[in-house]
């Protein structure tokens, strides 16, 4: 379950309790997190105590606990197979996705030429395979009709 966690300013009212230790919170930032109130330095992922309010605008329960992404993906997530070496991907690793296919970070190139590729760049799925623009039109040309170019 993704929940959200953010930075309230708290007002010149009644102090709230903290969820994690019991104490009023008098501090001039808090967190609201799963309809309570926090500490900033109460809300830590159980498994590395990483303050989850520096890492990010999400966190994540399960199984009665509060875990930073990577933990929750390293303990729950789904690993699989990379759609290009067929290695496996831990659950926690940044991937990239086509479709059905999902590749290593540095598996997603082109899998003629292995150019990789940056932000913005178009890339092609063809019988399965990721193809850059140049590589999907030749093959395309080879087959006896031209792309259209808009």
């Amino acid at each position: 379950l993704v929940l959200d966690s953010y930075r309230l300013f708290q007002p010149d009212t009644k102090p709230k309790g903290c969820a994690g230790c019991n104490r009023k919170i008098k501090d001039r930032y808090l967190l609201k997190a799963l309809d309570k109130y926090w500490h900033e330095d109460c809300l830590k992922c159980a498994c590395c105590d990483c303050r989850l309010g520096e890492v990010g605008s999400t966190l994540y329960t399960k199984a009665n606990l509060i875990l930073c992404r990577r933990d929750y993906l390293r303990l729950f997530g789904v690993t699989g197979n990379c759609a290009a070496c067929s290695k496996l991907i831990p659950a926690f690793e940044m991937v990239m996705r086509a479709k059905d296919n999902v590749y290593h970070l540095d598996c997603f190139a082109c899998q003629l030429c292995n150019q990789r590729f940056c932000v913005g760049d178009k890339f092609f799925l063809k019988n399965n395979m990721i193809l850059c623009q140049t590589d999907y039109e030749e093959g395309l040309m080879k087959e006896g009709y031209a792309p259209q170019v808009r």
